[in-house]
Formats: C-alpha cells, structure tokens, sequence
C-alpha cells in the first residue's frame, strides 16, 4: 500500500507541515515511523523536516497489517457490492453476526471477509469494519481496507457526515404523518442486559422517519439514524406502538418472519481520498419483498 500526493505550492514548506495539513492520524504516522514504513520524496527516503517544492511527489508507504489469528478465515461466499483500493461494501444477509463471537467464532462477517482477503491475496489482512450490523439486520456494511481509511470514517462518522438509510416494516398501519422525528432518549433495560427502553434518564437518540407505504397490516419506512444508540430503531418503533415485523426481543414472540424486518439499503460518505461524494444502495432481500406482497393483497 502506497499513498501520494503532489506537493503544488509555490512556497517552500516542511514535509512535516504538509502531513499536519493532510490531517494524517498520529498513530497512523507513528506507525510508519517505527514499524517499518516509508516516507518518501520523489521515491527518496527522507525525514519530515524536508523542505518541499512545488512538483514534489510525497508518498507514505505504511507497514503492512498482519490480520489477528483470533479472526479464522471463513471462505463462504460474501456479496461485493462496490470495491476499491480502499473501501469494501458488502450486502450482509440476516442471521449473521458482524464480527465473531462465543457462540459464533467462525461464522461472522469478519470470518468472511478475512476469507475474502486471504483468497485475492492481500497484504493488508486486518478487518476495519467501519459499520455494523446487528445479527438479523441485513444490508450494506462499510469495511476500510486499511487502517487511514478507517481513521478518515471515524472522523466522518463523529462528524455525522457518514449516514446509514433503513428500510423497516413496522406492525403499526395508522402513522398519523407521512414524515416524522422520535426523539426519545434510550436506557438499558433495569432487567435484561440485551434489551433496551426508552427513558428520560437514558443518551439522547434521534430517529427521523418516512413512510413509504401503508399496506394492510404493516407500513413500509424509511429510516435514517441521527445517533447511533444500541437496538435505536427497534426500541423507537415500539415506542411509537409499532414493533418491527419479525422482532421477537420487542414485540409479540410468535413472529410471522424469523428475523426483524430490517435492512440498511443506503450508504452515503465523502470517500477519503478522492473526496467523491458517494451513495450505495442495495434492493430489499427476498423476506422483506415477500411479505409487502403479500400485505399488499399479493400472493
């Protein structure tokens, strides 16, 4: 892995001060300065008090990232959505955790993508998944490649500049606005240690809603979330007296569908190095199609 820019000033300027202006994380530099990588200047190893001139080429040759052994290569298929040299999205199905577990220590999506690197021979083989899913939420899940891209997306995601869409299907039918905010702080629940409550004394949480459609026993939502609080989605629906379809944990245990009816379908970002906006979305899985046909009146 190589970074480069062209140094394009007039002005004469310290190579330390060009990488502070670039925003290069300081454990990322410390990294290159002493776990053997590079920085060059014109393909010249140099220190950071060289004098840059315009034309110069800078190029930052990070160390390689040896992969965890507690991460175990899984090679069951994962689905590429998009790829570059720095980013991976992938479509994560439902019933899968995103990163390993007890009781799954083999099977996660981490599991996967490791397989993943390992089968296109990458250098760099350690997991930066920047967006998690839970276990039975499916969709789009944002992995850096490297550890600067992961750095670069913590800063988008604390700057809220990095922004996840849902699509849900929620039991309740009669949402009395097309287009809303539940702004409704969340607690743990005083008796689970997985369930989660809306509270007064709890973080704030802020989950802004459209409906897409009204069908017969259901309504179709779109979602995006503001904060990023444990179970925020599920917990504000029920709050709202609309449990997601599926969800066991908040709503009914006898459940039409054998997972909660909801799928990140959008993903948009400022990609960290070509400072392109972009915006990737992925369809509803099979599950989520079928049951609005059928609420629809469908067969």
């Amino acid at each position: 892995m190589r970074f480069d820019w062209i140094y394009d000033n007039n002005r004469q300027q310290l190579l330390r001060d060009f990488i502070r202006d670039k925003e290069l994380p300081r454990k990322f530099m410390t990294s290159v300065k002493y776990h053997g990588g590079k920085i060059l200047v014109n393909d010249e190893e140099v220190t950071v008090r060289y004098s840059l001139q315009s034309g110069d080429q800078v190029s930052i040759v990070p160390p390689i990232e040896v992969g965890h052994d507690s991460v175990v290569p899984s090679f069951k298929k994962i689905e590429v959505v998009y790829e570059d040299r720095d980013i991976l999205i992938v479509n994560k199905p439902p019933h899968v955790v995103s990163i390993p577990s007890i009781k799954a220590p083999d099977t996660s999506m981490a599991n996967r993508i490791k397989g993943y690197y390992e089968s296109q021979n990458y250098e760099d083989q350690v997991i930066h998944i920047v967006t998690r899913l839970d276990r039975d939420t499916s969709g789009l899940m944002l992995i850096a490649k490297h550890r600067l891209a992961h750095a670069f997306f913590d800063r988008q995601l604390q700057e809220k500049t990095l922004l996840k869409r849902y699509l849900a299907i929620t039991s309740r039918v009669d949402w009395p606005d097309d287009h809303g905010m539940i702004n409704k702080p969340i607690a743990r629940h005083p008796e689970s240690i997985i369930q989660r409550i809306t509270d007064p004394s709890g973080q704030e949480a802020l989950t802004e809603y459209w409906v897409k459609e009204r069908m017969q026993q259901s309504s179709l939502l779109e979602l995006q979330l503001h904060t990023g609080r444990t179970h925020q989605i599920r917990v504000h629906l029920t709050s709202e007296d609309g449990p997601l379809v599926g969800d066991s944990l908040y709503g009914p245990e006898d459940q039409p569908m054998s997972r909660q009816a909801l799928h990140c379908y959008q993903l948009s970002f400022i990609h960290p190095f070509t400072n392109q906006h972009m915006t990737i979305t992925q369809s509803m899985p099979q599950d989520m199609l079928e049951w609005c046909q059928r609420d629809r009146g469908g067969k």
